[in-house]
């Protein structure tokens, strides 16, 4: 039987980390100003949305159709392309063609398919050396941690923690100076790359008209990845496909503003196929990897929109949740507003249900997601089928039970207004408590009906 995750503890422990809140609302209110600068360059913002909308609906709603022309295309160009229902087999597939070709050095882009089904871990323990060559992963894979954004993997540490962290791991003076820790990664990580046997990568986007797929990065280490190594591997997901280059218009415009405040992304990789005769630094093989992992139920399902997310982070960046407790608290690959639904489908509501308590269905999600993910209507949806699966707690099912009657009748509400201003010193001795009641805020005195009514 799984273990179910505990948020509401998970929580407790991030907001008592006043570091770690700092450098999360400096980091996020920086990203929220850029992308907002950024979109307000695009006359025709909204259009775009829409746009990028319509495309992504008629991928999910038609997967298998323009799965099987990616493949049929891409395996035209000369790579090779498998597909997994599983996280085990996406595993199997990619030892078999490491160990097959005899390549043990392995550098890797930042994917957060390879995240979700735990591929590092697993090279790892079957004897593979694997670098990750993302500034942000390099830092957090040496501080033994799963990236906490999608975007921004080391979004969590401030520049001291990461210049301890270099000092005890690569042994060097220590410094905060993000230019020299940056220098000396880089310095680091040019060794690997010009020996790695092999490059694995994630997909932002696969382009069934002509087989190719597409790399968004803002650092030289994707495109090394995928170019410097004898075999590239590139593992997606099913639903990163698009049906044409023309389509990838909308999103070059809409992930990079989205997702940095960019206006265009500093690197734009497009990979048909592996090297041609003629060429001189591209890879001898390309080997793609589909990683079903449930998407195609989940495509089936009410919930298919969440597969429109282009993952850009958005709306990790503006939640109140997510800006309070970091990546981290979730517990999950995938953190913040659109985690909250994929790692339940993906991973399941008997492990996951508690994350629908991680969301105040403010809406702001909604607001600034370019593709229009109606996120807080489908965490919603979430709620109600954790209610019916019977994963709520019998004394908060009670207390909802209890305030619906309370709010339907006027004399019950104001006996529950005393009772609750009565109850609130005691409540306020328990601020460390895992639930939370201590940050509950002093009620009103008179309250809001007293005053009224003079």
């Amino acid at each position: 039987m799984t273990r179910p995750f505990t948020f509401r503890s998970s929580a407790a422990v991030a907001l008592r980390d006043r570091t770690l809140r700092e450098a999360l609302g400096r980091a996020v209110d920086t990203a929220l100003a850029k992308r907002l600068d950024a979109l307000n360059e695009l006359a025709d913002v909204e259009d775009l949305r829409d746009q990028a909308r319509s495309v992504r609906l008629e991928v999910v709603n038609n997967l298998q159709t323009y799965l099987q022309r990616f493949r049929t295309k891409a395996q035209a160009e000369g790579a090779v392309v498998y597909e997994a229902e599983t996280p085990e087999s996406a595993l199997r597939l990619v030892t078999d063609i490491l160990r097959k070709r005899g390549l043990t050095r392995i550098v890797k882009a930042k994917s957060m398919v390879t995240e979700e089904i735990d591929l590092n871990e697993y090279l790892l323990g079957e004897g593979f050396s694997v670098v990750e060559t993302d500034l942000g992963e390099y830092i957090v894979s040496l501080a033994g941690e799963r990236p906490s954004h999608l975007t921004a993997p080391a979004i969590h540490k401030t520049r001291s923690q990461i210049g301890l962290l270099f000092e005890e791991k690569l042994g060097i003076p220590y410094t905060d100076n993000p230019e020299t820790l940056t220098a000396i990664a880089r310095e680091k990580l040019r060794g690997e790359f010009l020996a790695a046997h092999a490059g694995i990568t994630g997909v932002n986007f696969a382009l069934a008209d002509t087989g190719s797929i597409v790399l968004f990065t803002n650092e030289g280490n994707g495109r090394m990845c995928s170019v410097l190594p004898r075999v590239h591997i590139a593992v997606m997901s099913p639903e990163k496909v698009i049906p044409s280059l023309p389509d990838l218009d909308v999103f070059m415009k809409l992930l990079p503003r989205s997702a940095t405040g960019q206006a265009l992304t500093t690197y734009l990789s497009v990979i048909t196929g592996p090297r041609e005769d003629e060429e001189q630094s591209e890879p001898d093989e390309l080997h793609i990897v589909i990683v079903d992992n449930g998407r195609r139920q989940i495509a089936a399902s009410e919930y298919h929109e969440i597969l429109t997310c282009i993952r850009c982070g958005a709306c990790m960046n503006v939640c109140p949740v997510y800006r309070s407790v970091g990546g981290h608290a979730y517990g999950s690959t995938y953190p913040g507003p659109m985690g909250i639904i994929l790692s339940i489908l993906l991973f399941g509501m008997e492990k996951y249900h508690s994350l629908t308590d991680a969301c105040t269905l403010c809406g702001a999600c909604d607001e600034v997601c370019p593709v229009l993910v109606p996120i807080s209507t489908l965490i919603a949806r979430l709620r109600r089928a954790r209610n019916l699966a019977g994963f709520v707690p019998f004394s908060e099912r009670m207390g909802m039970k209890s305030m619906g009657a309370a709010f339907q009748s006027p004399r019950l509400y104001r006996l529950a207004q005393q009772i609750v201003a009565s109850l609130h010193p005691l409540m306020g001795q328990k601020t460390q408590s895992p639930n939370l009641l201590g940050r509950l805020p002093t009620p009103g005195n008179p309250p809001f009906h007293g005053r009224f009514g003079r």
